[in-house]
This record gives structure tokens, sequence and C-alpha cells, in this order.
């Protein structure tokens, strides 16, 4: 009976760590109300950076629609930087009034695209804008970026939200984009700490981050190795959820596997990489931004811990209850079971309780199990680039 205790206090501690921290959050996200920016009638230079590997099936639309912006044209650029396109993509992207940056890389990265159409860029921008390939801004998305850099800020996160919710993976995929919206970027904004940034619909200060990412090594995750520069150095990332930004959720189950498995591999990457350094920093400087990002990366994907502290909570109050054990662990996981749904129910947005969802759930198994064969198969995921084909367009935008 003591070693069954013993196992079951360690576990019960690793879950409930892992759910007090998202628990925290979620409820912080609850208080979160938007700032409010204005430019000031000082309207900015911005680049559009959108980086492409074989996305022929989107790129067009994309950058049709990214032209339409409510914002003086005259004031930004929509920069497609074209990797192992067809040449009659290319050439009906020679049409349109954008900058077209061709690349070809013997091993295609995001971070090689990005600074090689810097690189060749010769205009003068104030801000980078950077979506990925299938992104869609709403049309005051670069108004609103623009407002945000009137204050003293040096990045900014969007609010990435779902283009198409046409089956269940999408749905799920859509609902972990909003949970993470509300733990990772209100709640840490509301109890004063930087928004995660995602990799796409994020803005820069131009030259700060034409530097920053000069110095980037990684394959996979620029996003995390970039937001550990800026966190060590002290700096501050803002959120802004009202601007949108419309991203392609998952259409596959294969896909959802191969997305998480990169994820995950970078994120242990990253936090192996940079705990001792954001530990140091912690008592050293106080820098808790840090310090919470590399705690951060070692967190159990939310989909895991869900099943984690269901599956346990479960097993545990059954087997003290046949065995009659008289230590009042049973109670604890009762507890830990309702603190996890609780922070789901707070992070999960109310336009999300329907029909829709309930039907989506009957996958959720499924993605538990990819979750966990994802981390099985994570070893040097991040050091190879892996790509996830788009074929959605503007047509598959939610109404909100």
């Amino acid at each position: 009976m003591l070693v069954l205790n013993i196992i079951q206090i360690i576990i019960l501690t690793l879950l409930g760590l892992a759910t007090l921290y998202i628990l925290v959050f979620s409820i912080a996200s609850l208080l979160y109300k938007q700032k409010k920016y204005v430019d000031n009638g000082n309207i900015k230079k911005i680049a559009v950076l959108i980086p492409g590997y074989k996305e022929d099936g989107v790129i067009l639309d994309v950058a049709n629609i990214a032209l339409q912006q409510d914002y003086p044209s005259d004031r930004y650029d929509v920069v497609i930087i074209a990797d192992s396109f067809q040449q009659e993509t290319l050439n009906t992207l020679k049409t349109l009034p954008i900058q077209l940056i061709e690349v070809s890389f013997d091993k295609s990265t995001k971070s090689k695209a990005l600074n090689k159409a810097m690189a060749t860029l010769e205009r003068e921008y104030d801000i980078a804008v950077v979506l990925d390939a299938d992104n869609v801004m709403e049309t005051d998305f670069l108004k609103k970026i623009n407002a945000a850099f009137e204050y003293d800020i040096i990045a900014v996160q969007g609010h990435r939200t779902a283009k198409n919710t046409n089956n269940s993976w999408a749905v799920l995929d859509a609902i972990s984009e909003e949970i993470n919206n509300n733990i990772f970027r209100k709640g840490h904004r509301v109890l004063g700490l930087s928004s995660a940034i995602i990799g796409s619909g994020m803005a820069f200060r131009y030259n700060y981050f034409k530097t920053l990412m000069s110095t980037v090594t990684a394959v996979g995750g620029f996003d995390k190795e970039i937001e550990l520069k800026m966190l060590k150095e002290g700096r501050k990332i803002v959120y802004l959820d009202d601007a949108l930004v419309y991203d392609e959720k998952i259409q596959k189950s294969e896909v959802f596997g191969n997305q998480r498995r990169r994820w995950l591999s970078a994120q242990l990457h990253y936090f192996k990489k940079d705990i001792v350094s954001a530990f140091k920093n912690l008592i050293l400087k106080g820098n808790i931004d840090y310090f919470d990002k590399a705690i951060q990366f070692i967190q159990p994907p939310r989909i895991l811990l869900l099943g984690a502290v269901m599956l346990c909570s479960f097993c545990f109050i059954l087997t003290n209850y046949f065995l009659d054990n008289p230590v009042p662990l049973t109670n604890y996981w009762v507890l830990l079971a309702v603190a996890c749904v609780l922070s789901f129910v707070f992070s999960v947005p109310k336009s999300f309780y329907n029909l829709k969802t309930l039907n989506a759930l009957a996958r959720l198994p499924k993605g538990m199990l990819m979750m966990l064969l994802s981390l099985l198969k994570i070893k040097g995921a991040n050091k190879t680039f892996i790509h996830t084909q788009h074929t959605s367009n503007s047509e598959e935008i939610n109404s909100k």
C-alpha cells in the first residue's frame, strides 16, 4: 500500500503542477480587456512577409486578399517569398502589384526564406509582418498593427483564428488554437507576462526583426528561438485580440500527428537548451518572462494532459476504493480532475459550445493517442523540415 501511495503522490504532483499552470492562466484570461491603440495619423511603412514552400494551391488567393487591406497601398508591400513554386504560379504572381522573391535552398526553412527576403528588399520599412502562406488578414489588420507600434512596443502577436472548421479535425485544431490564445496570450498579458508568439500573424519593428532573424539557426520552430532571445533581453511581446488573421486548420489525422510531432520536438529542444540560462536569469535578474517560457516548453500538450488526468483519476479512485486505501488521495484526484476540466471550460470560447464541437469530441481519443505516439517519435524532428500542405481558400473563412 505504501508503494501505491508513493506512486500516486508522484503522479498527482506532476499532473497537479501542470494543471495548476493552465488553470491559473485560463482564469486570468477571463479578465482580459484589449487595450485600444491610436495611430496618431502616423502611417508607417509595412512589409508583409509571406514565405511559402510549394504552396501553389493557396498563394494566389492569399496574395490577392493581402492587397485588399484598409491601409494606404503605397505604405505597405506584400512580399511573397516563393520556394519551389510552379512556373505557372510564378508567372501569375508577377502580374500582381507585389514583391516576388524566388528562393531555393538545399534544405528549405522558413528562417532562411525570411532572411533572404530581408537581405533582398531595398525599401526601408518600419514594421515587418510575418504570415504563413495560407494566412488571410482581416481587412483592418495592418491598421491595428500600425496603431500598436505608435507605442513603446517591439513585437506584437495578432489573433490567429480558424479559417475553416469543415471537419472534426479542423474543429479540434481550431479549439486548440483558441485555448492557446486564452492561456498563453490573454492570460499571460493579464498577469503582466509576454504573449507567446505563434510563427505567423505576428509583427515586429523591422530593423530589430531583421537583426534578430540573422542570428537564427533553427530548422523548425524559429519562432520559439526568437521568442526566447527576446524574452532573455527583457523585451515584452504584446497581444492584439482584435487583430485577426485566419489560419487553415488541419484536414486529416496524419497532418495532426506530424504537426504536433514537429511542435513537441522543438519545445523539448529549446527547453533543454534554455532552462539553465532561464533559471539563472530568474535568480540574478528577476526575469520571470524568460523562465516562464522555458517552463512552458516542458508543459504536456493540453490534450494529453486532459487525457492523463482523467485516466489516472479514474484508475486511482477505483484502486483506492477496492483496496480500501485509507489515505485521502481519492479526494485529491477528484479535485485534480475538476480543476483540469475547469481550465478547459474557462479557456474554450463560448462560440464552440455547439453540436459541431460535440461531434468533433468523438475524435478526441484518437487525437490523444496520436499525441502520445508523437512523443515517441520526436527525436530529431526539429532538425528536419516538415511541410504542411495547405488547400483551403478565402471562401472557407468562418463568419465571426
